[in-house]
């Protein structure tokens, strides 16, 4: 059976001619699928005998709510989600002034090891489909009454570990017979695989890339990074700049500071060192305590950090601490429940 939020427009163009329909039918079903229906039989536009040919060769895919939790402010919201298999993944939803922001995962867990992430401990299980991706923000924008106006790769998972889904996921979601995002508030991150960089930057698509770099060399990304043995921060810096030089956008560096490791002044001017020529913006995160192994700069470490930064004329800033009293960081919301339930 298939999952109809797994096919694109053309794909349910083929599917609608496989049963003897006409193409248009695809475009009918698709306004109809992203007002979040529960059931093809609430499709008024189709006959009962057509939803009947569908019911038998697909169905319309739709992810359970196993826990919720919401912040003390009231602004972030963690979701732990079932997936058709009984699999569980996370995702999770930040008010703004502007709207609201959700944040995807892309795989359940993930293979690639970073030490400070807890969505890597249990390794990883198998990748997320588009439409599993979609459904994500169908049980979030039905949760909350309100429409996700963009949306964050940087869930569990490596995005560029699963690059056609993740790309198919983006192109669905920002057509104007999706959701209808647009592309510039749509972020892909990445912990630095260089091919997923290069390809993404010839895809014609003027999406955000967010780098996780985490250090100013390589012998200190290899510690917490094992990615970086195959990929290390020249390569990342020349596939980045290319990035750039094909779409004229900025690529995002993400920083996490650790206390006594990658916190100090000399790695600050380091970092600028190696930045100092490209487009790009520096989001310094003060670590989450993983396992109690990394403890989190003093505020004033992360501040003479930021500044050191921009004094050499790297665009930083620090991001605001979200949910935190909800385990909002990656992985943990789902770690918990695993461990809960004794997996």
């Amino acid at each position: 059976m298939i999952d109809l939020y797994d096919l694109n427009e053309k794909e349910l163009e083929k599917f609608f001619e496989k049963i003897g329909e006409p193409a248009y039918r695809a475009r009918q079903l698709i306004n109809w699928l992203y007002k979040g229906i529960n059931d093809i039989s609430e499709i008024t536009v189709f006959s009962n005998d057509l939803k009947n040919r569908i019911k038998e060769k697909a169905y319309i895919g739709r992810l359970s709510i196993v826990k919720k939790q919401l912040s003390k402010d009231r602004n972030t919201i963690k979701y732990l989600l079932k997936l058709k298999d009984k699999n569980v993944i996370e995702t999770v939803v930040i008010k703004y002034r502007f709207g609201y922001t959700q944040c995807v995962s892309t795989q359940v867990g993930c293979r690639m090891g970073c030490a400070f992430c807890a969505s890597t401990i249990n390794g990883m299980e198998r990748n997320l489909s588009s439409g599993e991706m979609i459904e994500q923000i169908l049980a979030a924008q039905r949760d909350l009454g309100h429409k996700i106006s963009r949306v964050v790769l940087m869930g569990s998972g490596e995005p560029f570990d699963n690059y056609d889904e993740v790309l198919k996921f983006v192109r669905c979601i920002n057509s104007d017979n999706g959701l209808n995002i647009g592309q510039r508030h749509i972020t892909i991150s990445t912990c630095g695989i260089v091919p997923g960089i290069m390809k993404l930057a010839d895809e014609g698509l003027q999406v955000n890339l967010a780098v996780s770099l985490h250090a100013p060399d390589d012998e200190i990304r290899s510690q917490i990074m094992p990615i970086n043995k195959k990929y290390g921060i020249a390569d990342i810096l020349q596939a980045c700049k290319y990035y750039t030089l094909r779409t004229n956008r900025r690529v995002t560096f993400e920083y996490a500071l650790i206390r006594g490791f990658n916190d100090s002044i000399h790695h600050a001017v380091e970092l600028a060192r190696l930045l100092r020529d490209m487009l790009c913006h520096v989001n310094l995160i003060p670590v989450n305590e993983v396992n109690n192994q990394f403890v989190r700069p003093s505020e004033e470490r992360i501040q003479e950090f930021a500044k050191t930064l921009q004094n050499r004329g790297i665009s930083t800033t620090v991001r605001r601490e979200l949910g935190s009293d909800i385990d909002a960081a990656c992985g943990q919301l789902r770690r918990s429940y695993m461990n809960s339930i004794g997996k």
